[in-house]
This record gives structure tokens, sequence and C-alpha cells, in this order.
């Protein structure tokens, strides 16, 4: 098929998205474009992947040279960081890093040799890259704090001058609900006024308020369950409940690529922890018949549960769980299924209900529906739902009920807006407009980057781009062009991401306008020949890809 040249998308033409604009309120800073929807922009229905179907993650393979140059670059840093090392043991060189006594040598190191070594010599080269000081609301632009090193990035000052206006591509405001408008936020300034900032006091003695309440209702509402419980901290929402479900004699199955969070609560569960490929039904298969015909180690009694532990989006790969062929597998073998929904409830989905929607499962197939306030809602917190008898268990059992402080009422309050806000129930269309809007960025980021000839992760619904950059050295220079050219962008290594796949992680928004897309778009362009990025050969991947062996059926 020949492909018709469009001027509206070379990307070479400098877009309209400028300072200028900015400044002559074209553009909203913190908040929504104020023309985003005048224009009338063309309706995105996010795509329904039917069970058995061949919607890939995209893992493509780098060619060769890719990661023999990427494992030789390890090599020579760690070299010189081993002559560093040298220098610094004979006093040519000051180490600012923590280091154990001359007289505790004898005793149990309180720093493991090798991370010590990374942290000295390998994270100290491009550390300039993270923890940047933000000075402004985390919407789709913001402003940084300038600072500087003057020791090779052990220490940093402020300049006290501000990079201001940089296209935000990091924060997980998926939805562009971290905003400042003030019509949009009176409810919220309403509830800090009647109940405050802080609650002082858990759910189970004085911090259960009415609008806590009504949060939970609206919750369960939202995902399609009985019933639903809320907590402060997302992290927590994970890794406090998980022992409260499972515990000695019970089997936890958990995808290889898990967010710290689940592994945390699973290893505090004091369950087996078995861990399947990921995305892989043949290794998720073959591990749950294990289980059911061998039962526990030694003595083969039957396990007391099993539970398997997946994500809707994977937050450092961008992919998507193969939920039908997961819940038909928890059907067959009688398991139980636990579904993080950080990254995808509210992001995906026709209204925006997740992958449970997205990938048309009933939400009841699902044992345990988890999610987190901190990306799609603007805010923070996260919440348990399913079954009722589920859910009055875990505030009686979970740690994360009983000892913690409940959740700020202004912060409950921002969550209830924007699911409202998203449902309708607002009166207005804005919430599902931004759904459909974060649809249509992301495809058009993801097409754009694959036209180029970039290597990255994850199905065109994935609102987590992953573009892979390899190589260490890199990284940093990625990460600093970028923002010369005022573009935050976010950049993940090792031992984050596998040694070899290093990348840049970019978060779409449904308050980026096109303009700005098109803006990075022109610079990743620019950077991709300038630093030698564009790796893609339309390859399989060498990852096996074994979900079509079997013939997975839902039951009815």
């Amino acid at each position: 098929m020949t492909r018709t040249a469009d001027p509206v998308h070379n990307i070479n033409v400098k877009p309209p998205f400028s300072q200028t604009n900015l400044k002559s309120g074209t553009i909203k800073k913190n908040g929504f474009h104020r023309n985003a929807q005048k224009n009338g922009t063309k309706k995105v229905v996010p795509r329904v992947v039917e069970p058995g179907g061949r919607d890939r993650d995209g893992f493509e393979q780098a060619p060769l040279y890719v990661a023999v140059m990427t494992y030789l670059g390890f090599g020579i840093v760690t070299l010189f960081g081993y002559l560093r090392d040298f220098l610094r043991a004979v006093g040519l060189e000051k180490c600012h890093l923590a280091q154990e006594r001359e007289e505790q040598k004898d005793f149990v190191p309180l720093y493991q040799d090798f991370e010590n070594f990374y942290m000295r010599n390998l994270y100290m080269r491009v550390r300039d890259n993270w923890n940047r000081p933000v000075c402004s609301l985390p919407g789709p632009v913001f402003d940084l704090m300038e600072r500087v090193s003057d020791d090779y990035n052990w220490t940093f000052r402020l300049t006290g001058r501000t990079i201001e206006n940089v296209i935000n591509m990091g924060s997980y405001n998926y939805l562009g609900f971290a905003e400042n408008n003030a019509s949009f936020l009176r409810t919220v300034a309403d509830a800090t006024d009647e109940y405050g900032l802080g609650v002082c006091s858990t759910r189970q003695e004085m911090g259960n308020l009415s609008i806590h309440a009504e949060l939970e209702e609206l919750v369960a509402q939202f995902v399609g369950a009985e019933s639903a419980m809320t907590f402060g901290m997302g992290f927590a929402t994970n890794s406090m409940n998980i022992p409260a479900l499972v515990g000695k004699g019970c089997l936890i199955l958990s995808d290889e690529l898990n967010h710290t969070s689940l592994i945390l609560g699973a290893r505090l569960s004091g369950a087996t922890i078995r861990v399947f490929k990921h995305n892989n039904m043949q290794s998720l298969e073959r591990m749950l018949r294990e289980a059911v015909s061998s039962g526990q180690p030694r003595t083969h009694r039957p396990w007391r549960k099993i539970l398997i532990l997946v994500e809707g989006i994977y937050s450092m790969e961008g992919s998507i769980v193969r939920l039908p062929e997961i819940v038909a597998l928890k059907k067959r073998y009688k398991a139980y299924l636990y579904l993080d929904e950080a990254h995808s409830i509210g992001a995906v989905g026709r209204t925006g209900r997740g992958v449970t929607e997205l990938l048309g499962v009933d939400p009841s197939d699902v044992d345990v529906l988890m999610g987190t306030f901190t990306k799609s809602f603007g805010a923070s917190g996260g919440y348990i739902a399913g079954k009722k008898e589920l859910v009055d268990y875990l505030r009686a059992h979970s740690h994360s009920a009983v000892y913690a402080a409940a959740m700020s009422p202004p912060v409950a309050e921002q969550i209830n807006r924007a699911m409202k806000c998203i449902m309708g129930l607002d009166g207005t269309t804005i919430g599902i407009e931004r759904v459909r809007k974060l649809a249509e960025n992301t495809r058009y980021l993801r097409r754009r980057l694959q036209e180029m000839g970039f290597i990255i992760y994850g199905p065109r619904d994935s609102p987590v781009v992953p573009l892979l950059l390899y190589m260490p050295g890199k990284v940093g220079a990625f990460s600093r062009a970028m923002l010369e050219r005022k573009i935050g962008v976010v950049v993940v290594g090792f031992p984050a991401t596998p040694i070899g796949e290093a990348r840049a992680r970019f978060c779409v928004s449904a308050a980026h306008t096109k303009d700005m897309l098109d803006e990075v778009l022109s610079a990743l362009d620019e950077l991709g020949d300038y630093l030698v990025l564009k790796f893609s050969r339309r390859t399989h991947s060498f990852r096996p890809e074994f979900y079509d062996d079997t013939d997975f059926e839902l039951d009815s």
C-alpha cells in the first residue's frame, strides 16, 4: 500500500506549539487545552480484543550489534569503576559515598559490594537525570528548578533560575485531572473547609467519614463490583492486603514483571511464591497443572489457596495483561485472580473502566480488583473491590485498614469529582471526552514512533510507551538532550529493567495537545538520528509467545 504524504504530520516542520502560544493563552499551562474540544475531535473507541486474539505486546528484538555494544559499554564502565576504586583505595581520589569503617571490617557488611560499586561508579555518572526538583503542577507542561553539580553529580546546588514550560512526558496524569482549574476544584475546596486536611485516626476508630463511604460506593459502581474499600496509599494497598488474603500453605503465581508492591505483599504473606513468564499462558498453565496435581512440597497436601497476581498494564513494559486467557485458566484450575489496575483504571476501555472493559471480561470473573488513584484521578491512595464478603473480611484483617490513618478528605473529594466526571454524573461529557482524547493521543504517538523506526513496547492502547535506548551511555545523553529542548522525560535502566534494555518511558496524557506531541516527535526524530536510536527492523522478538499454542475457552 502506498503511503500518501501528509504535510500536517511532517515532524520536520516546526510545530505550532511554542512558548509564544503558551503565553498568549492558546494553551493552558497546567490544565486542559482551552480549545481542545472546540474543533470536534474524532471519536476514538478503544477496540475490544477478543479472547485468543493476536494483539501483540510488541517486544521487538534489537539487532545483534546493539546487544553487543550495550554489554561492551557496561564492561568498559565497570573496568573504569575498578580503576577508580583502586585510586580511592590508595588515596588519590576521594569517595563521597558511605563506606565500612576500618574497625568494622570483620563484621557483617552494611553495604552490599555490588550495590555500592554500582552507585559509586555507574549511577553517579548519570545521577543528574533523576530527582529533578519540580516547582509547578504536573500538568501537560511544568517548571523545573535549575541545578548544577561541581563534583560530578555527588552533590547539587540550585542556581535560583527556573526552566519554564517544559513539556511533561513523564507524569502519570493520564486524564489530566492533576489540574488547577478553580471551577473544577470547587468541591475539593468545600471538602477542605468542611472536614479539614487530616483525619487523625484510623477508619475503625474516629476516622470513618461520610465522604469515605460515598467514595467507596462510587468506586464499586465504577468498577462493577459489589463492594469496595479505599486506602490512603497505593503501594500499601498491595503490600498490606495480600498478606491478609493468603498465608502459609497457600501458593502465589506471580508474573515476572509485577510491581514491587505486589512482590513485597507476596513475600510478607508467607505463602509459597512461583514466578511465571510475562504474559505467557503456557508457563502459567504448566504451574497451575503442577500445583493441582502435586500439591505442596514434601507433604503433597492440596494448597489452601492458589492466587494469581497480575497487572492490567505493566508500568515498565507498557504491555497489557492477557486477561481473558488468565480468567479461563483460573476457572479451569479453581484458582483466585488478583488484578492490579494501577495504570489501567481510567486510562483504557471505552468508558475508562480499565482492562476488563477493554478486553471484554466480566469484572465479577476477577476475584480481587485493585487499583490506585495516583494516576488517572490526579490524587493518591488505592482501592480493593470485589464481593462484599471479601471487602468485609479486609476491613477487619487488613493491616492497612486497621492501623493506617484514613484518607485525607480533600483527596477523597478529588477522587469523587474525577470519577463522577468520567462517569458523567456531573452532568457533563468532559470525562468521557478525556478518555477518548487519551486513546487518540496514545495511538498517534505510538504510530509516529513506529514510523520513525524506534523500538517501542506495548500494544496500541497502552498509554505507557517505553522507547528502547539500550546502551548505558545513551540514557544520560538522551535525557539531557531532551531537557535542552524543554521536554521532560523519564529514563529507566538497570536494576529497574534488564541490564540490556535501558529505556525512556513516556506517559501520554489527555491534556497533551497534538502540537505538544508533534514538538516531542520532532525532537525525538532529531535525537534518534543524532544518537542512533532507530533500531527497529520489525522483526519478531526472541521472547516466546505461547499464548496461542493452547485454545483457552471462557466458561459460559
